[in-house]
């Protein structure tokens, strides 16, 4: 852990009251206002910071806080710092001293305060990070400079723990685990030369990243180059191939006089290449032994994960594998599960100002019941669960999931992915999860009636819990819950909302122009030219940038369902899906997958074309104005 500008014991009340001078300095407080938070302070019980104070009267918030932070130095020891932003408490603080104080051999205090659990590494690092002036940043693989590591010599690296990014704009970044050493400040010096930056890592996540570099260039060494004549080579290649390609799938195969491989990119389906049919045999033994399958059994479909590591970019991802006999050979599909390292805000998967508001405060706030996020495969139900988890998360919760397998990494979660082999089963882990004392249940899908039972279970018994389910829209996803015999009382009484979702390819911002309507368009979703005033539509010609597809990437599109008591009045009556949805649609404000889909084509972001092709048409959709109104778009 960095060292601190000053002692760690200074005291916390001292360090409260400069933070709030230097507020009143930037404008964000008042004098008044500091002196009201004292008293009101010494009215609450001893040992609560007065920024905590400050903030809980609404007078400051934490963002403004740790601005002030970056633009003064204040030389105040990291313990004392620690108190007055509440993250640890006086007591606390005290303990930590006493320990490193009776330590044989010296210790740092941000040591002492991880080891004892009293704060994570990662919120340490991040507030080291503000009180010293130095980027915080996660070394993985796909950020350090591996060329430099293997030039300079890992064990170097390891040894003075430090380890150099990629550079960016020129510039060339090391990052280290205490940035005020200046034996290490010195050691990076010379040998990086004097142009260089310094940012703060973890001791462990830096010594992980020089090991897969270090891993990596022995598998490299060892391994033949990667050509057509030699099978591992040639299976490397169309796996590093769909990575480069951003494939989210991979298809291999056998035709009658070819054997064909096919990329899933944006939801599609693109030729990558054909082979010769002769390879068929040693491209599935290939596979199958990576993912650990019988290779003797050829008349049998079989499963099987592959853990595959790029030497060269450090990308680990996890590749699930289908094997299914057909006239032809084994077909073999792919399906490339990255983990993810970053999530994406909830604000920002996508949803419609208003529809994301209803989200938060009705679903995602509410204090118990069950969330649902459904869709076929491939439409992006894990990238807002998780989301949904990261808005979620915080000290004062406990999360626990079940994932098949984990694909977002979360600081601060309990993350368990199943593996039948070591009979860590989902319905093993379903039994035990409950009697973690968890305040949020995530279950990566509800896949069958025991699943769908612990759920409804859970939230009867006051959890919070979120999951995703294989349903077309919303309203199917009440329906299937009743069709595995569930009882309708426990599903309205437990169910919260229920949030649809697809993907649809986004169109090309470096080719697009606009479109109008055609007549068949109009016809097909029951417009008039009037209905679609104020739309923006546009088209992609195609060009180098989308491979002259006329698309690049994609949006999601979205339906939430929030069951309120007309909802939840319609399903006790066993009303038809048509009635349901025309409830949800006058009382609770729900927009149709179809809908969000034409008001985002409206906008330019997707065409008609992809609308239609991939939503379902259950009714006519409103006017566009009317929908813009219900989204807030």
């Amino acid at each position: 852990m960095p060292a601190t500008p000053a002692a760690s014991g200074d005291s916390a009340a001292d360090t409260g009251a400069e933070i709030a001078a230097l507020l009143a300095e930037a404008g964000a407080l008042t004098p008044a206002q500091i002196d009201y938070a004292r008293r009101v302070r010494a009215k609450l019980p001893p040992g609560r910071p007065l920024l905590r104070v400050l903030c809980d009267l609404g007078y400051v918030r934490d963002d403004q806080v740790h601005a002030v932070l970056k633009a003064n130095r204040l030389c105040v020891g990291i313990g004392a710092l620690l108190v007055e932003l509440g993250h640890i408490t006086e007591h606390e603080l005290n303990a930590a001293l006493s320990l490193q104080k009776s330590s044989r051999s010296p210790r740092k205090l941000g040591e002492v305060l991880v080891e004892q659990g009293f704060i994570s590494e990662h919120k340490l690092l991040q507030l080291l990070s503000i009180q010293l002036g130095f980027p915080h940043v996660v070394p993985d693989g796909t950020l350090i400079d591996r060329v430099r590591v293997q030039e300079t010599n890992p064990q170097w690296c390891a040894q003075h723990v430090m380890v150099p990014l990629r550079p960016e704009n020129g510039k060339h970044t090391i990052a280290v685990a205490d940035p005020l050493d200046p034996q290490v400040r010195e050691k990076a010096l010379s040998l990086f030369g004097a142009n260089i930056t310094f940012a703060i890592a973890s001791k462990r996540e830096i010594l992980e990243a020089i090991g897969s570099v270090d891993a990596g260039s022995a598998r490299s060494a060892a391994r033949p180059a990667a050509a057509e004549t030699n099978i591992t080579g040639l299976v490397n290649s169309i796996i590093m191939d769909a990575l480069q390609a951003n494939a989210s799938d991979i298809h291999i195969e056998p035709l009658k006089s070819t054997l064909r491989v096919r990329f899933r990119c944006d939801g599609v389906l693109v030729p990558y290449k054909c082979l010769d049919k002769a390879l068929t045999p040693s491209v599935a033994s290939r596979l199958k032994i990576m993912a650990n399958a019988d290779i003797s059994e050829k008349r049998r479909h079989q499963d099987g994960r592959i853990q595959f590591e790029d030497a060269e970019s450090g990308q680990s991802i996890d590749i699930r594998v289908s094997v299914y006999t057909t006239l032809y050979g084994q077909k073999i599909v792919l399906r490339l599960l990255n983990r993810k390292t970053s999530l994406l805000d909830i604000r920002h998967i996508g949803l419609g100002a208003r529809v994301l508001e209803r989200f938060i405060e009705d679903a995602l706030d509410a204090p118990s019941g069950v969330i649902l996020i459904t869709g076929p495969t491939g439409s992006g139900k894990t990238t807002t669960l998780y989301g949904a988890v990261n808005y979620l998360n915080n000290d004062e919760s406990c999360i626990v999931t079940a994932e098949d397998p984990v694909e977002y990494v979360i600081d601060g979660i309990a993350q368990c992915s199943i593996n039948p082999q070591l009979n860590v089963t989902f319905e093993e882990t379903l039994r035990h999860i409950v009697r973690q004392d968890p305040d949020i249940i995530v279950l990566g899908e509800i896949r069958d009636r025991f699943s769908a039972e612990t759920a409804i279970q859970a939230a009867l018994t006051g959890h919070k819990v979120l999951t995703t389910f294989h349903t077309e829209d919303t309203i199917g996803g009440l329906l299937r819950l009743m069709n595995m015999d569930i009882e309708t009382f426990l599903i309205s009484s437990t169910v919260v909302s229920v949030l649809a979702q697809r993907l649809l390819r986004r169109v090309c911002p470096q080719c697009a122009q606009p479109y109008q309507p055609s007549a068949a368009d109009l016809r097909r979703l029951g417009y008039t030219p009037q209905d679609l005033a104020g739309s923006d539509f546009k088209v992609g010609r195609g060009c180098e940038a989308c491979h002259f597809t006329g698309y690049a990437g994609r949006i999601g599109i979205f339906e939430l369902l929030v069951l309120n008591e007309s909802v939840k009045e319609a399903m006790l009556d066993h009303r038809s899906s048509y009635d349901i949805r025309r409830v949800s649609m006058e009382t609770s404000g729900l927009v149709t997958l179809l809908e969000d889909g034409i008001v985002k084509a409206a906008q330019g972001q997707t065409t008609l074309a992809e609308v239609l092709r991939n939503l379902p048409r259950l009714e006519k959709p409103r006017a566009l104005a009317d929908l813009k109104r219900n989204t807030g778009a």
